[in-house]
């Protein structure tokens, strides 16, 4: 657990600072003033700020980690397996017709992500993170375990599409809560000066999904051929989901909720005037969020929507595109997106490091730049078609895709304050990556087949990021700093100390 002595029972100071006085009148009476703005925002005490456990942080990260990269392992096995789903569940006949039917499916789950995000959301601010998290791991579970124990098409005709958009929804629902919850857990517990490099274990979760079920997906069309992995063997990855939902699941709820939420509930203790302001306010519901906070939502979901068009664009489209418009062998195409995505994991928590050192903005803005300027190139190489080329092509964007996905989740939830934090994020997050992430793969066919050019991913991804450049020139700093709403989080005594005495008057002689 994470250590905050309570202050003593005192008054509940204003939130309004009052009027500002006359120029004239703080100048004739510069102590006087000065006394009434330290009583309005009194400085921080060492019982305000909070020191955290090393291994309650850990506990944290590995239990928020792990839970997502469970979820995006269900997530990616639908993504790498579509050309076999759109085989299994849509009619025979065009081959272009029934992938697109079927990333058509990949997309209907991104539809209820944002109706997840509403409901799971401000449920996370109200009753607590933890068994917001745990829920919608169990429904992801169900929802991908089911999807394995479904008839095909030709069994049971229309209502095997039918069946598997209803267990889609489910998993879209489920996701909803789950990257905002997980995100605001881990920045809710890291120390404000670590919040980045603790935060990209939660990418390196998402990187070990997808790797993860990449992985499996290679390794059972090896053994068993693509004829037997469209008559039963697609199955297999979909079942191991219900097994590892148990396992995260038991991990969520073994935590304790995070220090922030935990102390937004005493309503007694205030760590300072600004962050009081925030913290005995009601608990945030949709219309606040809307209301009050919808300036960082707007750069949220624009920040997202760039982040997740070339993030999809990358780990869940690239397969097809490789096996599609270079007719390369699905597995091929899969082995070298693994071997992208490991050296992604091998640097990612370095990414961390470094914007915690120079700030998020650099970071972000070097990704987007990145793919602004070389999605076009990398492109180029990939058509090249040999496996250098590629390889290469593929690691071009890759790199800029880190330097987003190392940032991103130190980054968002501190767009948002405590209280309304878990909600405005799964919100944001949610819309976005339903207007923009889900739907990539499905507007990339499109284009593709509409325009016969088969560079039109790199065109899209240049859109997305050129987004992103705005975004990120326009958001806040935050690297270093405390979460709004919340009071300093440290790692130890002596850096709490520092922070009282950097406050203390300097005595006058």
């Amino acid at each position: 657990m994470h250590r905050s002595v309570p202050e003593r029972n005192e008054a509940t100071s204003s939130t309004d600072n009052g009027p500002t006085p006359p120029p004239e009148a703080a100048k004739r009476h510069p102590t006087l003033f000065r006394a009434i703005r330290r009583r309005r925002n009194p400085p921080l005490r060492r019982s305000d700020i909070t020191v955290t456990d090393e291994r309650a942080v850990k506990r944290a990260v590995k239990a928020a980690s792990l839970g997502n990269a469970m979820e995006w392992f269900d997530f990616g096995i639908y993504a790498y397996l579509a050309g076999t789903i759109g085989r299994v569940f849509f009619p025979s006949g065009n081959e272009t017709v029934q992938l697109l039917s079927s990333f058509a499916t990949f997309a209907v789950a991104f539809l209820v992500r944002p109706l997840g995000g509403m409901v799971f959301g401000p449920m996370g601010d109200k009753i607590g993170r933890k068994k917001v998290l745990a829920l919608t791991m169990i429904l992801m579970a169900i929802g991908t375990a089911s999807i394995g124990l479904l008839p095909s098409y030709a069994t049971v005709g229309f209502w095997a599409p039918l069946l598997l958009i209803l267990f889609r929804l489910l998993q879209g629902f489920s996701t909803g809560g789950e990257y905002g919850g997980a995100s605001t857990f881990i920045a809710e517990y890291a120390p404000d000066r670590r919040r980045g490099y603790f935060g990209s274990f939660l990418e390196l979760g998402t990187l070990a999904g997808y790797t993860g079920a990449a992985t499996l997906v290679v390794a059972l069309t090896a053994w068993l051929g693509s004829d037997t992995m469209d008559t039963w063997g697609w199955r297999i990855p979909f079942l191991i989901a219900g097994p590892l939902g148990i396992v995260g699941i038991y991990l969520r709820l073994k935590l304790d909720d995070t220090p922030a939420y935990l102390k937004l509930g005493e309503g007694n203790v205030r760590a300072s005037e600004a962050a009081n302001q925030v913290e005995t306010t009601a608990r945030g519901d949709l219309a606040k969020i809307f209301r009050q906070h919808w300036r960082p939502l707007v750069l949220c979901i624009a920040l997202v929507g760039a982040y997740n068009v070339t993030d999809y664009m990358l780990l869940s489209y690239m397969p097809t595109y490789l096996s599609d418009e270079l007719h390369y062998e699905e597995s091929h195409g899969l082995l070298i997106l693994v071997a992208t995505m490991v050296v992604l994991m091998l640097i990612i928590n370095q990414v961390g490091r470094l914007n915690d050192r120079f700030g998020r903005k650099p970071l972000l803005m070097t990704g987007m730049l990145g793919f602004l300027v070389l999605s076009a190139p990398a492109f180029v190489l990939v058509r090249q078609g040999s496996l250098l080329a590629v390889s290469a092509g593929m690691l071009m964007l890759g790199l800029s895709l880190v330097c987003l996905l190392g940032t991103m989740s130190a980054a968002l939830p501190a767009m948002f304050p405590t209280s309304v934090r878990y909600g405005s994020l799964s919100v944001g997050y949610n819309l976005s990556a339903s207007l923009f992430g889900g739907t990539t793969p499905l507007v990339i066919t499109a284009l593709i087949g509409a325009t016969g050019s088969d560079m039109m991913p790199a065109y899209y991804a240049m859109a997305a990021a050129l987004v992103g450049v705005i975004a990120v020139a326009l958001m806040k700093e935050t690297a270093q700093q405390p979460l709004e709403g919340s009071p300093p989080s440290v790692q130890t005594e002596e850096e709490a100390a520092e922070i009282v005495q950097a406050q203390a008057p300097t005595p006058k002689f």
